[in-house]
């Protein structure tokens, strides 16, 4: 997905852009960069992540990168902030989403003689397609507009300059970016736990398409936000750091919410509760406390040296990862009937591969319970599961298993009351080989986030969406 953070100071605040964009770590594991405003203009620094933790990688660049405003971003695909040179002066810039019409913008570019440059990557870098067509424009206001109406996505932006740091959250919101302010400044960030220990506090959320200039003294709305929205319910469910906050609301609170939600509708007969760490801990306790059945660890996750398994570009990799950082207590699973929350199922290999381990520590039964619906449908808006086919995804991979293709009408497997949809459930539940199989209903996770549907983008679970 990506994640950044940008601080505008009456003081030095390289600490403040470290640290801040450390605490985006969970958003992105394959680039990271860093870019201040200084008396020698911008200087900035970018690394591979991938074999490392972003602060490894920067804590010994900081001397060189001291100045009053920063932005830096952890990326999931390409290299990144970017600095440019042109009719609007020096700027860096940092981008968080997807760009889906990326081949038609390329050609747009190309047929007015300009170029791309090469930036270590197979195909052109949308943080570079980005700046280009801002560049179209008189103002870097109006490139942003002009961008924003164009590209088609998603696309959240931070743009440093001599003169203080524009923000732009994408159009229709899909995400976030929230401002801090503190006595010396400003912080811009897509996490707000990122402000807690910077000692920032939460000034404002960004709406759909707002644009915001930001110097040490204080913000101008150069664009109002649109009225359309369709923030990525993801966030809550997966993606989001638990002590976060999107539109007003808790990333935790509403994981007790969608497990609470999934408890009212089950009747399993279950010993203990646990959950897949990280993400489905929140669901797992949420579940058990409406349950009162207790929540214990079965699965204990050591971090140190294994990121986050969805982000390594190798399958295979990602596997490993997942396998190798979870590790089951015997003395809590020996003999139980377990109830486990996960926050959602791709393809299935890695839950496969855990319920598979609780089976070996002498489980009795295993119970699985997801957080969100069955995922029919590849993300167009951000980078997940952007490298899976949709016939990877588990629930398509069911409907291939008993109707020999899943080039069919999807609307009944989207109803959780068809013969079809129990049909699907059943084949995923046999492939995972579990005792039993129960996924959210999504009026229930709408209703556990808050907002409401159409403010939602729920197009993995059914499709919909606004352009």
């Amino acid at each position: 997905m990506s994640g950044f953070f940008g601080c505008i100071s009456k003081n030095y605040c390289t600490n403040d852009v470290f640290y801040g964009t450390d605490y985006n770590s969970h958003l992105g594991t394959k680039k990271a960069g860093m870019a201040v405003q200084n008396h020698k203009g911008i200087q900035y620094v970018i690394h591979s992540i991938e074999n490392n933790y972003f602060r490894a990688k920067f804590e010994s660049e900081l001397p060189k990168l001291s100045g009053t405003s920063g932005i830096g971003i952890i990326s999931d695909m390409q290299s990144q902030p970017l600095v440019f040179h042109s009719h609007l002066g020096k700027f860096a810039i940092a981008t968080v989403g997807k760009i889906s019409n990326k081949k038609e913008l390329e050609e747009r570019i190309l047929k007015k003689q300009r170029h791309f440059t090469d930036t270590g990557g197979e195909e052109v870098n949308e943080t570079e397609l980005a700046a280009l067509l801002i560049d179209e424009e008189e103002t870097l206001t109006n490139g942003i507009k002009n961008f924003f109406n164009l590209m088609k996505g998603s696309c959240s932006i931070l743009i440093l300059t001599e003169k203080g740091i524009y923000a732009a959250r994408d159009k229709l919101g899909r995400t976030p970016i929230i401002l801090g302010k503190n006595d010396v400044g400003y912080a811009l960030s897509s996490e707000s736990m990122a402000f807690y220990n910077l000692g920032y506090e939460t000034e404002h959320y960004l709406g759909p398409g707002e644009i915001l200039h930001v110097t040490a003294d204080g913000y101008e709305q150069m664009a109002k936000p649109g009225n359309k929205m369709q923030i990525c319910s993801f966030l809550w469910v997966y993606y989001g750091f638990p002590a976060s906050y999107y539109e007003k609301i808790n990333v935790e609170d509403c994981r007790y919410k969608c497990g609470a939600a999934l408890a009212k509708n089950d009747n399993t007969d279950a010993d203990l509760i646990s959950g897949i760490p990280d993400s489905g801990i929140g669901h797992a306790i949420g579940f058990a406390n409406e349950k009162n059945i207790p929540y214990k660890r079965a699965f204990v996750k050591y971090t140190p040296t294994w990121p986050r398994s969805f982000m390594p570009q190798n399958q295979k990799m990602r596997d490993l990862v997942a396998r190798m950082k979870l590790i089951p207590i015997k003395e809590i699973i020996d003999g139980k009937k377990v109830v486990f929350l996960d926050d959602s199922i791709v393809r299935g290999t890695q839950l496969k591969d855990n319920t598979r381990k609780l089976f070996e520590e002498g489980a009795r039964e295993v119970h699985i319970k997801i957080a969100c619906p069955p995922l029919l449908f590849p993300c167009e808006y951000l980078n997940f599961s952007t490298s899976r086919t949709r016939l990877e995804l588990a629930g398509r991979t069911a409907i291939k298993d008993f109707k020999g293709t899943d080039n069919i009408d999807l609307k009944p497997y989207l109803n959780d009351q068809s013969e079809e949809y129990a049909t699907m459930i059943e084949q995923i539940k046999k492939r995972l080989n579990i005792t039993s199989l129960q996924f959210q209903k999504i009026d229930d996770l709408i209703d556990a986030i808050g907002l409401p549907k159409k403010q939602l983008c729920t197009h993995c679970w059914d499709n919909s969406s606004y352009s």
